[in-house]
């Protein structure tokens, strides 16, 4: 559907922030949801920060229970969901609140005003009324009879007052189309799909979108609108895709490149469910879904999948990585291929479920018991979880071993334009299935199954039930070459040695270091997981006041790249960004010995590119 152009003034951007917050029940994340596919089919790129409360029924009115959703889109390169908004549009006062700090000075605050009567004020806790006592001094003030303008379009409706005060935000959504010219037809399409058997909800829910769009046409409140122009994308087919789609999607095309099913098996665990979901929509690929009664028994599925000849793949957060450690030390000790998944979020304990961290990393180095290492390897953008993913598979099948997938909540649950690949140009791999035996015992034909490959030092992987190479696996320690059961000292040594020497050799499979910006200077940014958009527009910030700074971001943190030594030498200073206490800092002093600086945050949100900016200038 095409825009109308209203006979006010227009004002191109080459950028914009707009973040909708208010109670979960008002939508917002929907709200926020449709207004990225909007500017998906306005062809400008795009990055999303969605923000839960962390309670599943938080209280209404209240600041913990506020939900957000945050969108930076723009006609440049966007790398982050932006640091200071545009344009604020808060339900209630807990909303206004909580996110008016977020505004820049000159930016536009959409209130809904009838929501802040005494007792909406005194849910937030506020001793004043915020539209009355200056706190939007300085903003662009849209004061919106929201609530009352929504029961008066469906008073004839035929819903009843809270069905009508649940849609005022698709009335909202309209307004921000019509602000930013956004077109409506996706909205509209999506609206007329999801309730098409509901056809009341339908009709009101499109009228109240049609309306709000309309309204910013006619008011008299706004002076102008805005525009922003298509991004200048590589050419090719895009769409918008979340980082579990795109996770999953990876697990897809492993399937298709390896000839091997997938078996994931999984437990509901916050945000890590979202897979779950996503991975049951791809039956007809190979993938096959258990949802097990708790984390053990999801990881024991899926290792025993893979000792069936399926790739076993499993998924949690960290609560739930803690309770499958024996079990992925199982994998370990069998040199089974499986693929777990941890999309981090705050800890610990149950810390904060809906916000996003990077605490987990020494557990997925180190949380096992006995030695115990696996290939670690991270995302860094919603669409680089495919690739990771894909790649995760790979390396899993080629060196018989679980790999540990990191992810958090903030790429799982965030948005982006993705390049649809090729999937010609996905490297095809194969299991490579023993079916003959391997070796012999008094003269006779056995399976030998320890006998390593001399590349990868990987041993066979069997299906069972193979004519001739039936045999068992288990935790105890085997014996070189015949896996026999094995309680010799020496043997033990030998062993251990050789699955940590298994992973390292993952190293020649790892490319080339890429360096974003100066490929030598003052200081280089070492990053990994979901702050590399951040971190790379620090650096363009950098760059463009005249320093001469550098990035580099590991996928690869177990084993660390073999090329960084030497990136490290051609710059002064090493900065290390990380969302926690500092960890992969730790594995980075321990490895190289050399003068890291850290630089933490630990407040369930992604970090400022201004933040970096800051430690980069040393202010």
């Amino acid at each position: 559907m095409s825009v109308q152009t209203p006979e006010k003034a227009v004002e191109t951007l080459s950028e914009a922030t707009v973040l909708f917050a208010g109670d979960s029940g008002d939508g917002m994340q929907l709200t926020g949801t449709q207004f990225t596919l909007a500017t998906a089919f306005a062809q400008n790129d795009l990055a999303t920060l969605p923000d839960f409360p962390a309670e599943i029924r938080a209280p209404v009115g209240t600041t913990y229970g506020v939900s957000g959703f945050q969108l930076k889109f723009g006609s440049t390169d966007i790398k982050t969901p932006g640091d200071e908004v545009d344009l604020l549009v808060a339900m209630n006062p807990a909303a206004l609140s909580v996110n008016i700090n977020r505004v820049k000075k000159g930016g536009t605050v959409i209130v809904n005003t009838d929501s802040f009567e005494k007792k909406d004020l005194k849910l937030a806790k506020l001793t004043t009324n915020p539209l009355e006592d200056g706190t939007l001094d300085g903003f662009q003030t849209i004061r919106l009879e929201l609530t009352k303008l929504t029961r008066e379009t469906l008073k004839d409706s035929g819903l009843n007052t809270k069905e009508i005060d649940r849609s005022k935000n698709m009335f909202a959504l309209g307004l921000s189309l019509w602000l930013f010219s956004r077109p409506m037809q996706p909205a509209i399409d999506w609206i007329s799909n999801k309730f098409a058997k509901k056809p009341v909800i339908k009709d009101s829910n499109l009228l109240l979108l049609k309306k709000g769009f309309h309204y910013g046409e006619t008011t008299e409140q706004f002076v102008y609108r805005y525009e922003v122009n298509p991004a200048s994308l590589k050419k090719g087919l895009y769409r918008a895709i979340r980082g579990t789609e795109a996770m999953a999607l990876g697990f897809v095309a492993a399937t298709q490149k390896s000839g091997l099913k997938i078996l994931y098996g999984a437990y509901p665990i916050t945000p890590a469910s979202d897979m779950l979901h996503e991975m049951s929509r791809h039956k007809n690929f190979g993938i096959m879904t258990f949802q097990a009664e708790d984390e053990i028994a999801a990881a024991c599925a899926a290792l025993g999948a893979s000792f069936s000849g399926t790739l076993g793949v499993t998924a949690s957060s960290g609560p739930g990585i803690a309770l499958k450690g024996e079990a992925l030390g199982l994998a370990m000790m069998t040199e089974l291929p499986m693929v777990v998944v941890n999309i981090q979020r705050g800890g610990p304990s149950t810390g904060l479920p809906t916000k996003t961290e990077q605490s987990d990393l020494l557990m997925a180095v180190y949380g096992r018991n006995g030695e115990a290492p696996m290939p670690v390897i991270s995302a860094s953008t919603p669409g680089d979880c495919f690739e990771a993913a894909f790649e995760a598979c790979r390396i899993a099948v080629k060196y018989r071993t679980p790999v540990m997938l990191m992810s958090d909540g903030y790429l799982a649950n965030g948005s982006a334009p993705w390049l649809i690949p090729d999937l010609d140009l996905l490297p095809e791999f194969s299991a490579d299935f023993l079916t003959e035996p391997n070796g012999e015992v008094d003269g006779e034909p056995a399976l030998f199954a320890y006998l390593r490959d001399e590349e990868t030092l990987a041993r066979p992987w069997v299906r069972p039930g193979t004519k001739g190479l039936e045999h068992r696996l288990g935790g105890l320690e085997k014996a070189d070459k015949t896996g026999n059961v094995s309680y010799d000292p020496e043997n033990h040594q030998f062993m251990v040695k050789t699955r940590a020497a298994k992973v390292e050799r993952v190293v020649q499979d790892i490319p080339a270091t890429d360096v974003y910006g100066d490929e030598s200077g003052e200081v280089l940014v070492i990053g990994w997981g979901s702050t590399r958009g951040s971190i790379e527009a620090a650096v363009d910030q950098c760059r463009e006041s005249g320093m001469q700074v550098g990035a580099i971001h590991l996928r690869y943190i177990v084993p660390f790249p073999g090329d960084i030594p030497e990136i490290f030498s051609r710059y002064k200073r090493l900065i290390v960004p990380e969302l926690n206490n500092g960890q992969l800092i730790k594995l980075l002093r321990d490895k190289y010995l050399l003068p890291f600086e850290a630089l933490n945050k630990i407040q369930g949100q992604p970090f400022k590119a201004s933040e970096i900016v800051e430690a980069i200038k040393g202010e």
